[in-house]
């Protein structure tokens, strides 16, 4: 299990587990973020990370992608 934020463009993971405080991990699975699911790293830009989930490009923070385990 590795973070998010070390996956690496253009690689896809299955999320594991997601760390962080409930209104973190809540927060993470508004946005789409649910265990079990495809995650798709399409590229870092300007300290963000920009993924594909469920279909929806998102861009999220260095920090939150760090919270996420593949």
């Amino acid at each position: 299990m590795i973070p998010l934020s070390v996956l690496g463009d253009g690689n896809n993971g299955i999320i594991k587990k997601i760390g962080g405080k409930p209104e973190v991990k809540r927060h993470l699975e508004n946005m789409g973020f649910i265990v079990g699911d495809e995650v798709s790293v399409i590229t870092e830009q300007n300290g963000n990370i920009i993924v594909k989930v469920k279909e929806a490009r998102i861009a999220i923070s260095k920090e939150m992608a760090g919270k996420i385990y593949v």
